[in-house]
């Protein structure tokens, strides 16, 4: 008899039904000499029968084999399996799975040309039985292009991350020589197996494609093991797995391997379980912690500094038996933007929480200072809210629970005011409202309680609306946060009448429940005995005929509407539609920095506009939150409908970086470009990723480019280097400087003429005290970093405010697209201003600028005040990066420094700068700001709006 191409063994146990397709699916492939090697686990149901049917219908094609009793897992099927396989290589397939029609082919093909003892391809999961039918590609990056190693550990991630045996297909002479079987009698023997075989190849290779569709059923009768993770066995399983993987890499020295073994273990497998924990008894979690420790104490400490911050406190708190601080944390493992803990403040810095300060490991993990939960007013806060008390009687229910209060940023003084709100699940319909009666301090917590008559007030639909989510709306001093009710392990018991207003037949009761995410709802029961019958008749109707077309009608209304706001459809709505309409005159549209501020010279020119008293529609694009942007002007969102159409109709646009770069500006439209800074890095064409682009994208880029009518210069530097590199024309450019820096060369000649500085109020506005020197620190922008995703300062921020902080106040403005968090140890020394849309009123009020490579050095020039010039990554910017235009060690008007050190001692002689480098400031000014003489913005507007005088 020929050898067989493939053996694919299926497995199955009581599952008869889904058999056939499984099989059929291998059968159905386009390799053709593929055979069927079908193992039942003793099943109790017709699945040896569909067995014996298939092969007997498919003979030399399909053979079906039953084990004399019930092994309990998957791995004695798939070993008896192996051992009947007569193929070149071998494939799994569970019985309620299918392969892609191609798998075969494709990986047979890999394997051949390769040589590998393992080919791997892309695993789909389909959750068949969920409204949407979601599909998850499993671990797609892992599957990007094809790869071929020579051993796993050059590719650890592939070990630590795609564990499945079925999406793989092996040598079977690679198989029996070195004896690679399934584990009996355990969950997870997936893990196990391909671990070993991941290991013990001499060449894997991953293919591209698509291989094994993993049929996910979530509300079956009988759980899968991933989907009854609520067992300790199923815990205790996993655990011993991993100690075997562990000893595995122990007995073969590879630490590195076992280190991304241990972080995937902390954010993956631990979390999995400790989703749960809430909802367990008291003993459960005593035995879980017990088996968590041990596992615990051999993951690697390093394994911590990789993982989410809460990911890692989960870990240490379960370790150390904490169970008052791990509940609450695993509530933010669920629900990762919620603060679930009141903090503590220790030593200058922010912890999770108290009682292990004596640990520096615990210190370490604990520490959330740089997450900056300190810096959040309570409106940016959502806060866990702990049901307390729940009952339910009569009519009503009656609530208690307790807000965490982090920090005290619900202060003891502060007017507070409560609502309940029951809102329908689904979107867009109704929700009801009763008030908190109670609301008060309780030691780290806000208490509060009320009593809601739903059976008076709230009225359901009845059949659409049968989920009723729960939260609790608190006004703190007139800001409002909202709450989601945690009920953890607070009873609930108990249901209330309700009127539907459609019926009362399918659902009269309201019945509280838990959602997926640990928070209080409500769903629609009913006590008659009619309601089944009733239930399945309207069932049989939203699934049949009627309800399919209402359904198809629906999803395809949505899905035009997502096609409709799609980018390229708002595109063919700019050009085909808004471009017909007539311009209309004396409107203009401003935008700075994409939208993400009101500020930079398009401000400035807006206001110049206003105090002259022009007649015009003023319109701001923002791209974030309105607020803060003018409220005498049309506001509107940034990418939107009534952004394009306002864009489409202006008669001048004004911004300082770019709209939209695939919209083409009309004939009848002036565009004003003012640009937010001279250039020290090589910009447009200059930059070495514009040159390797293809001619096509380059004209592309150039057809944004000519859209500018007019393009602000502030001196001959600019056109040697910014015009040149956009690639402009002679007439487009305008030399008239900056309208941002008028405010600013207005500041210098009233110092000159009155000999004094005037702060302003914006010193009083941010607390700085009278006699503090005000330095401001400003850096380019950089690519986030850290454990937290977040832009680090180059110097210890504390030490710098314990050495200096009784002379000088540090603004920190961080660039737009960057973020800072501080330590609350330098409050008051060192205050965060990158929340300011404009940057020309700090610069006015500093005395000195800390910069690195950004404009900014070339605007606050113009105040001829000291400037510091902190370049620690100067070599990798300046030769690694795009490059500048200058050398900057050569032009700098101020000393530049590359050491924390250095930076200090360049601070220690602040004073002394002025005079110092006063000849080279002056020097620089006339080089690169020659066109800033305070008059830009009026310039401006006598050339192009002096017309629109009332």
């Amino acid at each position: 008899m020929p050898v067989p191409d493939v053996s694919v063994v299926v497995i199955v146990y009581n599952d008869a039904d889904r058999l056939p397709t499984a099989v059929h699916s291998v059968l159905d492939q386009t390799l053709r000499d593929v055979e069927v090697v079908i193992v039942d686990d003793c099943s109790t149901d017709r699945s040896f029968e569909v067995a014996q049917r298939l092969a007997a219908d498919h003979p030399g094609r399909a053979r079906a084999f039953q084990l004399p009793e019930n092994s309990g897992g998957c791995g004695e099927p798939r070993n008896a399996g192996i051992q009947h396989t007569r193929g070149r290589y071998v494939m799994f397939l569970d019985s309620d799975d299918v392969l892609e029609p191609n798998a075969c082919r494709n990986m047979l093909e890999a394997a051949e040309k390769t040589g590998s003892d393992i080919v791997s391809g892309q695993c789909v999961r389909m959750h068949v039985d969920t409204r949407n039918q979601k599909r998850d590609e499993w671990y797609s990056w892992l599957y990007s292009t094809t790869r071929t190693v020579d051993s796993v550990t050059e590719f650890p991630d592939l070990f630590v991350w795609d564990t499945l045996s079925t999406n793989k297909c092996y040598r079977r002479e690679f198989l029996m020589a070195h004896n690679l079987r399934f584990a009996k009698g355990l969950f997870y023997e997936d893990l196990l197996f391909i671990a070993e075989a991941y290991l013990t190849a001499e060449r894997i290779t991953l293919i591209p494609n698509q291989v094994y569709f993993w049929n996910v059923y979530t509300q079956g009768a009988v759980k899968s093991v991933t989907n009854r993770r609520h067992e300790m066995r199923n815990y205790v399983h996993r655990l011993e797995v991993h100690k075997r993987i562990d000893a595995m890499l122990a007995e073969r020295g590879l630490t590195e391997m076992k280190l991304a073994k241990d972080i995937k273990f902390l954010k993956h497998d631990l979390v999995l379980h400790l989703r749960d924990l809430p909802f367990r008894d008291e003993a459960y979690r005593r035995e879980f912690a017990e088996l968590s420790r041990e596992y615990l104490a051999g993951v690697a400490p390093e394994a911590y500094e990789h993982v989410q911050p809460i990911q890692a406190i989960c870990a240490y708190l379960l370790q150390q038996g904490d169970w008052a601080n791990l509940i609450p944390a695993v509530d933010t493992l669920i629900n990762r933007t919620k603060l679930s803990s009141p903090l503590a403040e220790h030593d200058g810095r922010i912890y999770w929480c108290g009682g292990h300060f004596d640990d520096a490991f615990g210190r370490g993990v604990l520490d959330v200072t740089d997450i900056g939960y300190h810096e959040k007013p309570v409106n940016q806060l959502f806060l866990r809210n702990q049901l307390t008390a729940f009952g339910a009687s009569g009519r009503a229910v009656s609530l208690t629970g307790e807000i965490t209060n982090p920090l005290g940023v619900i202060p003891p003084g502060a007017r507070l005011k409560g609502e309940l709100e029951f809102s329908a699940r689904r979107r867009s319909l109704q929700s009801f409202h009763f008030p908190v009666q109670e609301l008060r301090h309780e030691g780290d917590a806000i208490h509060w309680s009320a009593v809601a008559d739903l059976t008076a007030k709230l009225r359901p639909l009845g059949i659409v609306d049968t989920i009723w989510d729960v939260r609790l709306r608190l006004d703190v001093d007139g800001v409002r946060t909202t709450s989601r009710l945690t009920v953890a392990d607070t009873a609930l018991s108990g249901t209330l009448p309700v009127r539907p207003r459609l019926t009362r037949m399918v659902a009269d009761h309201l019945e509280p429940h838990v959602s997926a995410k640990g928070h209080l709802a409500f769903r629609l029961v009913s006590e008659s005995q009619k309601a089944e019958r009733v239930q399945e008749l309207i069932t049989r109707g939203v699934h049949g005929k009627p309800g399919t077309l209402a359904k198809t009608g629906y999803r395809k209304a949505k899905a035009l509407r997502g096609k409709v706001l799609s980018g390229d459809n708002k595109i063919r709505a700019y050009h085909e539609v808004f471009s017909r309409l007539p311009v209309k005159k004396r409107t203009v549209v401003f935008e700075s920095h994409l939208g993400k501020q009101y500020s930079d010279s398009p401000r400035a020119l807006y206001e110049e506009m206003r105090r002259q008293g022009l007649e015009f529609e003023a319109i701001w694009s923002y791209a974030g939150s309105p607020k803060g942007f003018p409220e005498d002007a049309t506001l509107v969102k940034r990418w939107s409908l009534p952004y394009l159409k306002a864009l489409a109709q202006a008669e001048f646009w004004v911004d300082n970086q770019s709209y939209p770069l695939k919209l083409t500006k009309r004939p009848e439209t002036t565009y004003l470009q003012t640009w937010h800074g001279s250039a020290l890095k090589n910009m447009g064409f200059d930059q070495p990723a514009l040159k390797a682009q293809t001619r096509k994208q380059q004209e592309e880029q150039q057809r944004s480019l000519d859209r500018f009518d007019r393009f602000l210069i502030r001196s001959e530097h600019d056109v040697h280097t910014l015009a040149r590199a956009f690639r402009l024309k002679e007439k487009t450019l305008l030399r008239v400087g900056y309208p941002r820096n008028d405010a600013l060369v207005s500041a210098r000649q009233r110092e000159t003429e009155r000999g004094v500085r005037e702060r302003g109020p914006l010193a009083a506005e941010l607390g700085i005290p009278e006699d503090r020197t005000v330095l401001l620190y400003a850096p380019t922008f950089r690519k986030a970093g850290g454990r937290h995703g977040r832009f680090e300062l180059p110097f210890d921020v504390e030490r710098f405010a314990d050495q200096f902080g009784d002379r000088y106040v540090l603004l920190v403005r961080s660039h737009y697209l960057n973020h800072v968090v501080l330590p609350p140890t330098v409050q008051g020394r060192v205050i965060d201003v990158s929340a300011r849309h404009d940057v020309t009123p700090l610069l006015e009020l500093a005395d000195g600028l800390i910069t690195d490579y950004s404009s900014v050095m070339f605007d606050y020039a113009l105040l001829d005040r000291p400037l510091v010039f902190f370049t620690y990554d100067y070599d990798e910017y300046v030769h690694e990066g795009r490059g500048t235009y200058f050398d900057l060690l050569e032009h700098a008007p101020g000393p530049v420094v590359r050491t924390e050190d250095d930076f200090h001692e360049a601070i220690k002689s602040f004073e002394s700068q002025a005079l110092e480098y006063a000849k080279i400031r002056k020097e620089f000014v006339a080089k690169f700001g020659e066109y800033d003489r305070g008059d830009a913005a009026r310039s401006i507007v006598d050339q192009f709006f002096a017309q629109w005088s009332r």
